[in-house]
């Protein structure tokens, strides 16, 4: 798993590359807590169209980062979820609990 950040203004963009299984989960959580931490943002968006697997242990670092941004009052936002991706977070239903933005010619299927 790859985690890139960026902060401009306020706003954290966390782009995620790989697989976001089991194993990856804990690193992967600490890369984004630690983010969170440093850059204190009022928006958090993990870019998701670079994971090309999530499973349940990805619902549980999406629900931590949740909380994590959710403590300093900001607010978490995920963008661009790959095909497989988005099935999980429709069928899981954490699309109603987190929003998700897909950007103009991205289509999530």
């Amino acid at each position: 798993m790859e985690l890139k950040t960026e902060c401009s203004s306020g706003y954290l963009f966390i782009r995620m590359k790989g697989e976001l299984d089991h194993h990856a989960a804990k690193m992967t959580l600490q890369g984004i807590e630690s983010a969170i931490d440093r850059f204190l943002p009022r928006h958090c968006a993990l870019e998701m169209s670079g994971l090309s697997f999530m499973d349940s242990s990805g619902i549980a670092v999406i629900l931590r980062a949740k909380r994590r941004v959710g403590t300093g009052g900001g607010d978490l936002i995920l963008l661009d979820p790959s095909p497989q991706v988005w099935r999980v977070l429709t069928a899981s239903g954490v699309d109603r609990l987190v929003p998700v933005k897909i950007r103009e010619g991205r289509i999530a299927k």
